[in-house]
């Protein structure tokens, strides 16, 4: 099958390229009479643009890459979803790569990017990452970025956060007028921005209603199931089960409800959990899991429209936009029937 170009339709024509090209791109200097025949002519040669070629012309490719650490957890799966529906809807197309929690892997996935003329990045960064320096150059070198959820406040780029801390002391203080005497925070690794500001979130629940030190710990677990049920394993190895678990993500949460029902405990009458970012599973799971979930699909457009914002503007911000959630109460932090 042959492809035509418009050198071709120019030829069958007896016009010039230049013509033909402006035909095309909707130009006002070419007469009406000639545009509508240089279009019909295409389509009965069954001419087909050039995207890649079109795209070169308007010197952008419209891809936007986007960089996200993992799609264990339905967080990322969800905003990568969100952020594709919307930016399609705006005539661009997205790449995605997963760095796998490794920043080496996410520095060459956003090289990658580069190399293929994304004309901007959006970039969910993994656990500690120390790339920030490597994007500060790419931001002063005019490169459009939007950082979302895991954030370093000192870069200057728009940013797109989620209220950790406040949602975490809602969760804790749940747990506290639930009368959970004794409270365990299973975090998420330590680099973490997010594992900072939900210890920060618990904490403030602890000191405002004088919970005494001795009735609640902080305990690093990771972000996995596995990590989870590792945890509770040691604590009842060491006889050290309090009445109440808050964790870092609902994947902590799944691994220590199935751990502690193995080892014949009772979720909530023996010991309640709460989670965090809400997945599927929270309700799936007997008994449904209590958690925090966070707007991703309303996330994921807000990064998308300032994205476009610096794209089209050339001139990047430090604008920070910070989203609430909601927190859905369910049987396994409720001691008695739910209302």
């Amino acid at each position: 099958m042959k492809h035509y170009t418009i050198k071709d339709i120019a030829t069958k024509l007896n016009v010039s390229i230049s013509t033909v090209s402006r035909a095309f791109n909707d130009k006002y200097d070419i007469k009406k009479e000639t545009k509508d025949l240089i279009l019909k002519t295409a389509k009965d040669m069954g001419y087909i643009p050039n995207p890649i070629a079109k795209k070169l012309s308007q010197k952008r490719s419209l891809n936007i890459g986007v960089v996200v650490p993992e799609f264990i957890n339905e967080y990322y799966s969800e905003i990568v979803i969100a952020l594709q529906e919307f930016l399609i809807s705006e005539g661009y197309q997205i790449l995605v790569m997963q760095s796998d929690e490794n920043e080496e892997q996410e520095m060459k996935n956003v090289q990658t990017l580069i190399k293929n003329m994304v004309d901007g990045l959006i970039i969910a960064p993994t656990a500690g990452t120390t790339n920030m320096t490597y994007y500060l150059n790419l931001i002063n070198e005019g490169n459009p970025i939007v950082f979302l959820n895991r954030i370093n406040e000192s870069i200057p780029a728009p940013k797109i956060v989620f209220n950790n801390v406040k949602w975490s002391f809602f969760a804790t203080e749940h747990l506290i007028r639930q009368h959970y005497e004794t409270i365990y925070h299973l975090s998420g690794y330590k680099n973490l921005s997010v594992t900072s500001e939900r210890i920060e979130g618990f904490k403030k629940a602890m000191n405002k209603h004088k919970i005494s030190k001795d009735n609640y710990k902080i305990i690093e677990a990771g972000l996995l199931a596995q990590e989870g049920m590792e945890v509770i394993e040691d604590l009842i190895f060491n006889h050290d089960i309090p009445n109440a678990f808050f964790c870092v993500n609902d994947m902590v949460a799944l691994g220590a409800i199935k751990k502690l029902k193995e080892n014949g405990y009772r979720v909530p009458e023996d010991v309640a959990v709460v989670g965090f970012t809400e997945t599927r599973m929270a309700e799936l799971v007997t008994p449904q899991l209590s958690s925090i979930k966070q707007p991703t699909h309303d996330m994921a457009k807000k990064a998308g429209e300032l994205l476009l914002k610096v794209i089209k503007s050339g001139t990047s911000s430090e604008e920070t936009i910070i989203f609430n959630g909601v927190f859905n109460i369910r049987k396994s932090s409720v001691k008695g029937d739910l209302i």
